[in-house]
């Protein structure tokens, strides 16, 4: 059952998610974990997949998880929870166990759009009972800043270097949200920090819905964006208020706009205070910025449109 969240009693919650790992300082990732934790209202069992959040969290015999934890190689987070999710299954049909228990699994962009994209598509084709929550930092932070799919369009990274020869990442970021949403699974949600109560919310409700469910949420990376320590929650934000990362859901096939901006700003605002774009504002490269607005615009009013016809 859904209860309101209060930060009250949220402050008087275990944390799930213990402090004095090794994530960067100002890493976006650990933030939107103690979020997802927190607002979890039941017993978890969490399955991670190879990454920046799994190497620093676990580290030599120390862990950061309050919570049954399991480590999957890079490629197959989701299947490795889906056939804990079975076992599960058959436990309480044959009466061995009684308790009421959520999944969770976690995985970087790299290892959800990327190298574990079949065993999580396989996971919501079969309708196994969790919910895959990936924390997006828009590259392989963990092993160089290279790029991924959902690298967004004119991003400086080390395999799609600014140079000569090249302006950055060519192609547009892959929409893992939509992607999600065309297996026709009960619940798909797209999530930011800066809206806390927003990105729990989605949380409790993805946990309250049986069957396969998936939460897409942004992570700034301060390394791999080339931002302050201390920009995360600022980026996030912008991110909203340009709608290069709309928040919404689409539940049981109905899209609905769970925030909306009164104004909505310029990408150059979310874009301005990151070095991986700065190139993007050198003289000569006014196209790019204007292609890069209008793929967000495009995407922003499809997104509208489906609401209003109930899609």
């Amino acid at each position: 059952m859904l209860t309101p969240l209060n930060l009250r009693e949220l402050s008087r919650k275990e944390e799930l998610f213990a402090p004095g790992h090794r994530m960067c300082t100002g890493c976006g990732a650990p933030i939107v974990v103690r979020m997802v934790m927190m607002a979890a209202q039941y017993p978890l069992v969490v399955a991670n997949a190879t990454g920046c959040l799994e190497v620093s969290t676990s580290i030599d015999g120390f862990t950061s998880w309050k919570t049954p934890w399991i480590h999957s190689a890079f490629e197959n987070a989701a299947a490795t929870l889906a056939g804990v999710e079975t076992m599960y299954r058959s436990l309480r049909k044959q009466g061995k166990l009684a308790d009421d228990i959520r999944f969770v699994a976690f995985g970087g962009d790299g290892g959800t759009a990327d190298i574990g994209f079949q065993s999580l598509s396989g996971a919501m084709e079969r309708g196994h009972d969790l919910t895959y929550i990936c924390y997006d930092n828009g590259a392989y932070m963990n092993t160089g800043i290279q790029r991924s799919s959902a690298t967004p369009f004119g991003a400086d990274t080390a395999t799609s270097p600014v140079g000569s020869v090249s302006t950055g990442k060519p192609q547009q970021a892959k929409d893992m949200t939509r992607i999600m949403a065309a297996h026709g699974i009960p619940y798909v949600a797209q999530a930011s920090p800066s809206h806390w109560q927003d990105l729990m919310k989605k949380v409790r409700k993805a946990l309250e819905i049986r069957g396969p469910k998936f939460i897409n949420v942004i992570a700034p990376c301060n390394r791999g964006w080339r931002t302050g320590t201390d920009d995360a929650i600022q980026l996030s934000r912008l991110a909203v208020e340009t709608c290069y990362w709309p928040l919404y859901e689409v539940e049981n096939g109905v899209t609905r706009i769970t925030v909306t901006s009164r104004e909505k700003k310029p990408l150059t605002e979310f874009l301005k205070p990151q070095g991986r774009f700065k190139h993007l504002f050198k003289p000569g490269n006014e196209q790019l910025l204007a292609e890069a607005q209008s793929q967000v615009d495009a995407c922003w009013q499809r997104l509208q449109r489906e609401q209003a016809m109930g899609l």
